[in-house]
């Protein structure tokens, strides 16, 4: 099985390969939901197509209706993972489903894997160094037509499929052979759906590093089989006949660092809760029968798109209004959250723990500064990463077995874990 850039949701717009890419109008008919009611409803619309996902996921065809296009959502937790996997059972058997399901899942498993070894994430952010060629293959002007559309989509669109992002990231490390952690900071500042986990894993496996003796090369025969003929731009495409992959050094298997976090209660009610952009579902988790004094609603923007801001912003409006419909409280959105704990004098805090990634990275200037935080985890998430020390097969079949005893994790059984 091949390790997924992206699980249930990756889309693409129409776009045309080659030097003189440009965005097509049916890129407007693709979309990307940023509330949780319109993700909620193209769940279902995609629920009666989704048993010819495992036969045609892999296919890059214009509008991209193979996949779901709800991995932004699925991403900030608009959707959680369990009820986006659970909803295709409703019409099919678990074994029709059984990839799909797998590819919702990875998604967990990376984040899994990588708050074991927090190390990983920290080695990549300091490994990030600029390179003269980089530039102009960010800009869509390389040697490989089908690769100079697939730069530029990103930047235009914010998204890739799955199979354009392995090609490209093969492309990036193998053939034109820049430094992978280069790459995958370039995606990381594109894609609407940008998981720390999913992207520095993946972009890792590509390179030899995740699987140690394992690469993905992007091959001609594999690009011409799968990307629809009116998509496909021939030119350069003789430069990955038979690719040779950069093989890195000596490559050492990260340890587990991190303990499991410890199960904690619930804080007692007149904290102020804090809803921030990796969980925006904050009904469906512990925190949901929490009555808070105040609710603050922040984001991270510093270093985002301009689409990858446009999303999260309606992303926040909508938690924002439904949080103040559930709790029956004030909500307050917020761009410095110490800021805002200074001026209002406010010390106690509850929220949801940031995964692994940018916003953790922040959480010691915010006890710096004085904030006391409670950060609460999803107890299905807790039970999922007990899970990821080792390979996916193993996690995907103790998961399974679960799944097939009836403890299904649903945002109402959360009790099961």
């Amino acid at each position: 099985m091949i390790p997924e850039f992206d699980g249930a949701g990756v889309c693409q717009g129409l776009w045309k390969h080659g030097l003189l890419f440009q965005k097509t109008s049916g890129w407007s008919g693709v979309k990307f939901p940023d509330t949780r009611d319109k993700a909620l409803s193209q769940l279902h619309e995609f629920v009666r197509r989704v048993g010819r996902y495992s036969s045609n996921r892999n296919h890059v065809i214009p509008h991209h209706e193979n996949v779901s296009c709800l991995s932004a959502a699925i991403r900030h937790r608009l959707l959680t993972e369990w009820e986006v996997a659970e909803a295709p059972l409703t019409r099919y058997a678990p074994s029709t489903v059984e990839k799909f399901t797998q590819e919702v899942y990875w998604r967990t498993y990376w984040k899994g894997w990588l708050s074991l070894r927090p190390k990983v994430w920290d080695d990549y952010m300091e490994g990030i160094e600029e390179h003269s060629d980089a530039e102009k293959i960010r800009q869509g002007n390389g040697p490989v037509a089908v690769m100079n559309g697939f730069a530029r989509e990103l930047v235009e669109t914010g998204y890739l499929h799955n199979h354009s992002r392995m090609w490209f990231a093969g492309y990036w490390v193998h053939i034109v052979r820049l430094p992978w952690q280069l790459g995958a900071k370039f995606f990381q500042d594109h894609l609407l759906d940008f998981d720390p986990a999913s992207n520095l894993l993946s972009w890792r496996w590509v390179a030899g590093l995740q699987t140690p003796g394992k690469t993905y090369l992007p091959r001609r025969s594999n690009i011409e089989k799968y990307v629809a003929p009116t998509l496909l731009d021939p030119h350069g495409l003789e430069l990955l006949e038979n690719p040779s992959a950069m093989m890195p050094g000596d490559v050492e298997r990260p340890e587990v660092t991190r303990p499991l976090l410890p199960e904690l209660e619930v804080p007692q009610d007149g904290k102020v809760l804090w809803i921030h952009e990796e969980d925006l579902n904050p009904e469906s988790s512990p925190l949901g029968a929490y009555r808070p004094s105040k609710i603050l609603v922040t984001g991270e923007f510093l270093g985002k798109s301009k689409l990858q801001k446009e999303w999260l912003r309606g992303a926040l409006e909508d938690v924002a209004e439904r949080a103040g419909k559930h709790y029956d409280t004030s909500v307050e959105q917020v761009d410095d959250l110490i800021a805002w704990v200074r001026g209002n004098r406010e010390a106690e805090i509850v929220a949801m723990r940031p995964e692994v990634g940018p916003l953790h990275d922040r959480l010691n200037s915010f006890v710096k500064s004085g904030l006391k935080l409670t950060l609460m985890v999803r107890p299905e998430d807790r039970y999922l990463r007990s899970l990821a020390r080792s390979g996916f097969f193993g996690f995907w079949k103790k998961l399974r077995s679960r799944m097939e005893s009836g403890d299904f994790p649903t945002s109402d059984q959360q009790e099961l874990f």
